[in-house]
Protein backbone atom coordinates (compact mmCIF):
# COMPACT_ATOMS: atom_id res chain seq x y z
CA UNK A 1 0.00 0.00 0.00
CA UNK A 2 1.15 3.54 -0.74
CA UNK A 3 -0.62 6.31 1.16
CA UNK A 4 -0.24 10.04 0.52
CA UNK A 5 -1.14 12.44 3.32
CA UNK A 6 -1.86 16.09 2.35
CA UNK A 7 -2.30 14.69 -1.18
CA UNK A 8 -3.21 18.07 -2.71
CA UNK A 9 0.58 18.56 -2.81
CA UNK A 10 0.48 16.61 -6.10
CA UNK A 11 -2.43 18.61 -7.56
CA UNK A 12 -0.26 19.93 -10.42
CA UNK A 13 0.68 17.17 -12.88
CA UNK A 14 3.73 19.09 -14.12
CA UNK A 15 5.56 19.31 -10.79
CA UNK A 16 8.48 17.09 -9.78
CA UNK A 17 6.52 16.07 -6.66
CA UNK A 18 3.63 14.76 -8.76
CA UNK A 19 5.87 12.96 -11.25
CA UNK A 20 7.78 11.26 -8.42
CA UNK A 21 4.54 10.13 -6.76
CA UNK A 22 3.25 8.65 -10.01
CA UNK A 23 6.32 6.38 -10.19
CA UNK A 24 5.57 4.71 -6.84
CA UNK A 25 4.65 1.04 -7.21
CA UNK A 26 1.96 -0.57 -5.03
CA UNK A 27 -1.06 -2.87 -5.21
CA UNK A 28 -3.27 -0.36 -3.35
CA UNK A 29 -3.26 3.43 -3.27
CA UNK A 30 -4.90 5.73 -0.71
CA UNK A 31 -4.81 9.52 -0.51
CA UNK A 32 -5.88 11.84 2.32
CA UNK A 33 -6.57 15.56 1.90
CA UNK A 34 -8.68 18.28 3.47
CA UNK A 35 -8.79 20.25 0.20
CA UNK A 36 -9.16 17.89 -2.77
CA UNK A 37 -9.73 20.91 -5.03
CA UNK A 38 -8.18 24.24 -4.12
CA UNK A 39 -8.60 26.22 -7.32
CA UNK A 40 -9.99 24.31 -10.32
CA UNK A 41 -11.14 20.89 -11.55
CA UNK A 42 -7.85 19.98 -13.26
CA UNK A 43 -6.43 19.37 -9.77
CA UNK A 44 -9.02 16.65 -9.15
CA UNK A 45 -7.98 14.90 -12.38
CA UNK A 46 -4.39 14.55 -11.20
CA UNK A 47 -5.38 13.14 -7.79
CA UNK A 48 -7.49 10.47 -9.49
CA UNK A 49 -4.72 9.81 -11.99
CA UNK A 50 -2.66 8.71 -8.98
CA UNK A 51 -5.25 6.52 -7.20
CA UNK A 52 -7.21 5.25 -10.21
CA UNK A 53 -5.34 5.91 -13.49
CA UNK A 54 -7.61 6.22 -16.51
CA UNK A 55 -10.88 6.58 -14.59
CA UNK A 56 -11.29 10.18 -15.74
CA UNK A 57 -9.64 9.66 -19.14
CA UNK A 58 -6.66 11.66 -20.34
CA UNK A 59 -6.15 15.23 -19.19
CA UNK A 60 -7.36 16.51 -22.55
CA UNK A 61 -10.44 14.27 -22.51
CA UNK A 62 -11.27 15.38 -18.96
CA UNK A 63 -10.93 19.02 -19.99
CA UNK A 64 -13.31 18.63 -22.94
CA UNK A 65 -15.87 16.43 -21.19
CA UNK A 66 -15.98 18.03 -17.73
CA UNK A 67 -13.85 21.15 -17.14
CA UNK A 68 -15.13 23.23 -20.07
CA UNK A 69 -18.84 22.32 -19.66
CA UNK A 70 -18.83 22.63 -15.85
CA UNK A 71 -16.57 25.63 -15.29
CA UNK A 72 -17.41 27.38 -18.54
CA UNK A 73 -21.13 26.65 -19.02
CA UNK A 74 -22.24 25.58 -15.53
CA UNK A 75 -23.50 22.32 -17.06
CA UNK A 76 -25.44 20.55 -14.28
CA UNK A 77 -25.68 17.26 -16.19
CA UNK A 78 -21.91 16.99 -16.60
CA UNK A 79 -21.44 17.97 -12.98
CA UNK A 80 -23.79 15.16 -11.95
CA UNK A 81 -21.96 12.68 -14.21
CA UNK A 82 -18.64 13.57 -12.66
CA UNK A 83 -20.00 13.26 -9.12
CA UNK A 84 -21.39 9.79 -9.88
CA UNK A 85 -18.08 8.76 -11.44
CA UNK A 86 -15.90 9.68 -8.47
CA UNK A 87 -18.28 9.09 -5.52
CA UNK A 88 -17.57 5.31 -5.18
CA UNK A 89 -13.93 6.15 -4.48
CA UNK A 90 -14.53 8.89 -1.89
CA UNK A 91 -15.00 8.80 1.86
CA UNK A 92 -15.84 12.24 3.19
CA UNK A 93 -15.74 12.97 6.89
CA UNK A 94 -16.33 16.55 8.00
CA UNK A 95 -15.15 17.84 11.35
CA UNK A 96 -18.71 18.37 12.59
CA UNK A 97 -19.50 14.73 11.89
CA UNK A 98 -16.56 13.18 13.72
CA UNK A 99 -15.72 15.61 16.52
CA UNK A 100 -18.41 16.54 18.98
CA UNK A 101 -16.17 17.51 21.87
CA UNK A 102 -14.66 20.65 20.30
CA UNK A 103 -15.32 23.96 22.11
CA UNK A 104 -16.94 26.95 20.38
CA UNK A 105 -15.31 28.91 17.57
CA UNK A 106 -16.18 32.58 16.97
CA UNK A 107 -15.30 34.46 13.75
CA UNK A 108 -14.89 38.25 13.87
CA UNK A 109 -14.32 40.60 10.93
CA UNK A 110 -12.25 43.52 12.22
CA UNK A 111 -12.49 46.50 9.80
CA UNK A 112 -9.35 48.62 9.47
CA UNK A 113 -9.79 52.24 8.35
CA UNK A 114 -6.81 53.37 6.31
CA UNK A 115 -5.45 56.91 6.76
CA UNK A 116 -6.27 59.58 4.15
CA UNK A 117 -2.68 59.37 2.86
CA UNK A 118 -2.90 55.59 2.51
CA UNK A 119 -6.28 55.77 0.74
CA UNK A 120 -5.00 58.43 -1.67
CA UNK A 121 -1.96 56.32 -2.51
CA UNK A 122 -4.08 53.20 -2.87
CA UNK A 123 -6.65 54.90 -5.11
CA UNK A 124 -3.97 56.26 -7.48
CA UNK A 125 -2.53 52.78 -7.80
CA UNK A 126 -5.95 51.20 -8.27
CA UNK A 127 -6.83 53.54 -11.16
CA UNK A 128 -3.45 52.99 -12.83
CA UNK A 129 -3.89 49.24 -12.47
CA UNK A 130 -7.40 49.29 -13.92
CA UNK A 131 -6.21 51.27 -16.94
CA UNK A 132 -3.28 48.90 -17.54
CA UNK A 133 -5.50 45.83 -17.28
CA UNK A 134 -8.09 47.28 -19.67
CA UNK A 135 -5.32 48.00 -22.16
CA UNK A 136 -3.97 44.46 -21.87
CA UNK A 137 -7.09 42.37 -21.33
CA UNK A 138 -5.68 39.06 -22.57
CA UNK A 139 -2.84 38.81 -20.06
CA UNK A 140 -4.30 37.09 -16.98
CA UNK A 141 -0.93 36.55 -15.25
CA UNK A 142 -0.11 40.26 -15.50
CA UNK A 143 -3.55 41.07 -14.05
CA UNK A 144 -2.98 38.75 -11.08
CA UNK A 145 0.42 40.37 -10.45
CA UNK A 146 -1.19 43.83 -10.43
CA UNK A 147 -3.93 42.63 -8.08
CA UNK A 148 -1.30 41.17 -5.74
CA UNK A 149 0.34 44.58 -5.48
CA UNK A 150 -3.00 46.15 -4.55
CA UNK A 151 -3.50 43.48 -1.90
CA UNK A 152 -0.06 44.31 -0.51
CA UNK A 153 -0.96 48.02 -0.41
CA UNK A 154 -4.07 47.15 1.60
CA UNK A 155 -1.64 45.81 4.21
CA UNK A 156 1.04 48.50 3.93
CA UNK A 157 1.89 50.97 1.16
CA UNK A 158 5.60 50.46 1.84
CA UNK A 159 5.36 46.91 0.44
CA UNK A 160 4.90 48.47 -3.01
CA UNK A 161 6.57 51.88 -2.57
CA UNK A 162 9.87 51.56 -0.72
CA UNK A 163 10.00 55.35 -0.20
CA UNK A 164 6.81 55.25 1.88
CA UNK A 165 7.61 56.11 5.50
CA UNK A 166 4.20 56.60 7.14
CA UNK A 167 2.95 53.88 9.51
CA UNK A 168 0.59 51.16 8.31
CA UNK A 169 -2.92 51.45 9.75
CA UNK A 170 -3.26 47.68 9.62
CA UNK A 171 -0.06 47.16 11.59
CA UNK A 172 -1.25 49.70 14.20
CA UNK A 173 -4.63 47.93 14.45
CA UNK A 174 -2.90 44.58 14.88
CA UNK A 175 -0.59 45.90 17.62
CA UNK A 176 -3.60 47.29 19.53
CA UNK A 177 -5.29 43.88 19.31
CA UNK A 178 -2.10 42.00 20.21
CA UNK A 179 -1.44 44.18 23.27
CA UNK A 180 -4.99 43.60 24.48
CA UNK A 181 -4.66 39.82 24.04
CA UNK A 182 -1.27 39.78 25.75
CA UNK A 183 -2.51 41.75 28.75
CA UNK A 184 -5.36 39.24 29.16
CA UNK A 185 -2.99 36.25 29.08
CA UNK A 186 -4.21 34.93 25.73
CA UNK A 187 -2.11 33.30 23.02
CA UNK A 188 -2.51 33.69 19.27
CA UNK A 189 -1.49 32.35 15.89
CA UNK A 190 -0.97 35.16 13.36
CA UNK A 191 -1.18 34.38 9.63
CA UNK A 192 -0.24 36.41 6.56
CA UNK A 193 0.57 35.37 3.00
CA UNK A 194 3.18 38.13 2.66
CA UNK A 195 6.50 37.49 4.41
CA UNK A 196 7.52 41.08 3.54
CA UNK A 197 4.54 42.30 5.58
CA UNK A 198 5.65 40.15 8.50
CA UNK A 199 8.94 42.07 8.51
CA UNK A 200 6.99 45.26 9.32
CA UNK A 201 4.83 43.43 11.85
CA UNK A 202 7.90 42.04 13.61
CA UNK A 203 9.50 45.49 13.85
CA UNK A 204 6.29 46.87 15.37
CA UNK A 205 6.08 43.98 17.85
CA UNK A 206 9.71 44.51 18.86
CA UNK A 207 8.97 48.19 19.48
CA UNK A 208 5.88 47.28 21.54
CA UNK A 209 7.91 44.66 23.44
CA UNK A 210 5.61 41.81 22.38
CA UNK A 211 7.48 38.52 22.18
CA UNK A 212 6.81 36.15 19.27
CA UNK A 213 7.98 33.11 17.32
CA UNK A 214 8.20 33.19 13.51
CA UNK A 215 7.89 30.49 10.86
CA UNK A 216 7.94 30.70 7.06
CA UNK A 217 8.89 28.51 4.11
CA UNK A 218 12.61 28.96 4.71
CA UNK A 219 12.47 27.57 8.27
CA UNK A 220 14.34 24.20 8.46
CA UNK A 221 12.30 21.21 9.61
CA UNK A 222 14.24 20.73 12.85
CA UNK A 223 13.72 24.39 13.78
CA UNK A 224 10.05 24.14 12.78
CA UNK A 225 9.55 21.31 15.29
CA UNK A 226 11.35 23.28 18.00
CA UNK A 227 9.20 26.36 17.38
CA UNK A 228 6.02 24.29 17.66
CA UNK A 229 7.22 22.73 20.92
CA UNK A 230 8.19 26.13 22.32
CA UNK A 231 4.77 27.58 21.53
CA UNK A 232 2.85 24.57 22.83
CA UNK A 233 4.75 24.69 26.13
CA UNK A 234 3.87 28.37 26.60
CA UNK A 235 7.25 30.00 26.00
CA UNK A 236 5.76 32.72 23.78
CA UNK A 237 2.27 34.28 23.42
CA UNK A 238 2.38 34.91 19.65
CA UNK A 239 3.31 32.68 16.72
CA UNK A 240 3.67 34.47 13.36
CA UNK A 241 3.22 31.97 10.52
CA UNK A 242 3.40 32.32 6.75
CA UNK A 243 0.06 31.07 5.42
CA UNK A 244 1.54 28.77 2.79
CA UNK A 245 4.25 27.38 5.08
CA UNK A 246 2.10 26.86 8.16
CA UNK A 247 -1.40 26.21 6.88
CA UNK A 248 -0.86 22.45 7.17
CA UNK A 249 0.80 19.85 9.37
CA UNK A 250 1.03 21.84 12.61
CA UNK A 251 -0.71 21.09 15.91
CA UNK A 252 -0.92 24.38 17.82
CA UNK A 253 -3.75 23.91 20.29
CA UNK A 254 -1.89 26.13 22.76
CA UNK A 255 -3.50 29.11 21.00
CA UNK A 256 -7.01 30.31 21.77
CA UNK A 257 -6.93 33.14 19.20
CA UNK A 258 -6.19 33.10 15.47
CA UNK A 259 -5.53 36.34 13.55
CA UNK A 260 -5.60 36.52 9.74
CA UNK A 261 -3.84 39.74 8.72
CA UNK A 262 -5.04 39.53 5.10
CA UNK A 263 -7.65 37.46 3.23
CA UNK A 264 -6.67 34.64 0.88
CA UNK A 265 -8.59 33.95 -2.37
CA UNK A 266 -9.88 30.59 -1.20
CA UNK A 267 -11.57 30.57 2.23
CA UNK A 268 -10.80 26.83 2.53
CA UNK A 269 -7.08 27.66 2.77
CA UNK A 270 -7.74 30.13 5.58
CA UNK A 271 -9.89 27.51 7.29
CA UNK A 272 -7.06 24.99 7.21
CA UNK A 273 -4.76 27.56 8.80
CA UNK A 274 -7.33 28.26 11.52
CA UNK A 275 -7.54 24.52 12.11
CA UNK A 276 -3.94 24.53 13.38
CA UNK A 277 -5.56 25.67 16.65
CA UNK A 278 -9.18 24.52 16.25
CA UNK A 279 -8.65 20.76 16.23
CA UNK A 280 -8.72 17.64 18.40
CA UNK A 281 -7.03 18.45 21.69
CA UNK A 282 -8.27 22.03 21.88
CA UNK A 283 -9.92 22.65 25.25
CA UNK A 284 -10.51 26.42 25.02
CA UNK A 285 -12.96 28.42 22.94
CA UNK A 286 -11.23 29.77 19.84
CA UNK A 287 -11.75 33.30 18.48
CA UNK A 288 -10.71 34.05 14.90
CA UNK A 289 -10.05 37.66 13.80
CA UNK A 290 -9.94 38.71 10.12
CA UNK A 291 -8.34 42.16 9.67
CA UNK A 292 -9.91 43.74 6.57
CA UNK A 293 -8.87 47.13 5.15
CA UNK A 294 -12.03 49.08 4.33
CA UNK A 295 -12.75 50.32 0.77
CA UNK A 296 -10.00 48.14 -0.71
CA UNK A 297 -9.74 44.97 -2.76
CA UNK A 298 -9.80 43.01 0.52
CA UNK A 299 -13.52 43.72 0.90
CA UNK A 300 -14.13 42.42 -2.63
CA UNK A 301 -12.22 39.25 -1.84
CA UNK A 302 -14.54 38.75 1.14
CA UNK A 303 -17.50 39.04 -1.22
CA UNK A 304 -15.92 36.33 -3.33
CA UNK A 305 -15.76 34.16 -0.20
CA UNK A 306 -19.54 34.52 0.16
CA UNK A 307 -20.41 33.79 -3.47
CA UNK A 308 -17.76 31.26 -4.38
CA UNK A 309 -18.82 27.72 -3.57
CA UNK A 310 -16.03 25.38 -2.62
CA UNK A 311 -15.40 23.05 -5.56
CA UNK A 312 -15.02 19.95 -3.44
CA UNK A 313 -18.30 20.66 -1.61
CA UNK A 314 -20.00 21.04 -4.97
CA UNK A 315 -18.91 17.60 -6.11
CA UNK A 316 -19.58 15.87 -2.82
CA UNK A 317 -22.85 17.52 -1.85
CA UNK A 318 -24.40 18.38 -5.22
CA UNK A 319 -24.46 22.16 -4.85
CA UNK A 320 -23.66 24.48 -7.74
CA UNK A 321 -20.04 24.23 -8.78
CA UNK A 322 -17.83 27.30 -8.99
CA UNK A 323 -15.46 28.13 -11.79
CA UNK A 324 -12.00 29.51 -12.39
CA UNK A 325 -12.10 33.30 -12.37
CA UNK A 326 -12.29 34.94 -15.79
CA UNK A 327 -10.33 38.01 -16.86
CA UNK A 328 -13.57 40.04 -16.70
CA UNK A 329 -14.16 38.99 -13.08
CA UNK A 330 -10.58 39.93 -12.19
CA UNK A 331 -11.14 43.32 -13.81
CA UNK A 332 -14.30 43.79 -11.74
CA UNK A 333 -12.17 43.46 -8.61
CA UNK A 334 -10.26 46.57 -9.71
CA UNK A 335 -13.25 48.77 -10.35
CA UNK A 336 -14.43 51.39 -7.87
CA UNK A 337 -18.00 50.40 -7.11
CA UNK A 338 -18.20 51.10 -3.40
Amino acid sequence: VVCLDEAHTIKNANTKMSKAAMRLQAQRRVILTGTPIQNHLAELWNLFQFINPGLLGSAEQFKKKFILPIEGDNDKNRQSQLRKLISPFLLRRTKSEVIDELPEKNEIKLPVELSSDEMAMYEVRRRETEERVRANVGDKMSTLAEITRLRQMACSCSLVDRKWKLPSSKVLAFIDLAESLDESGNRALVFSQFTSFFEEVKQAMDKAKLSYLYLDGSTPMAMREKLVKDFQTGKCPFFLISLKAGGLGLNLTGANYVIHLDPWWNPAIEQQATDRAYRIGQKQNVTVYHLISQHTIEEKILRLHKTKRNLSDSLLEGSDISHAMTQEELLELLQDNR
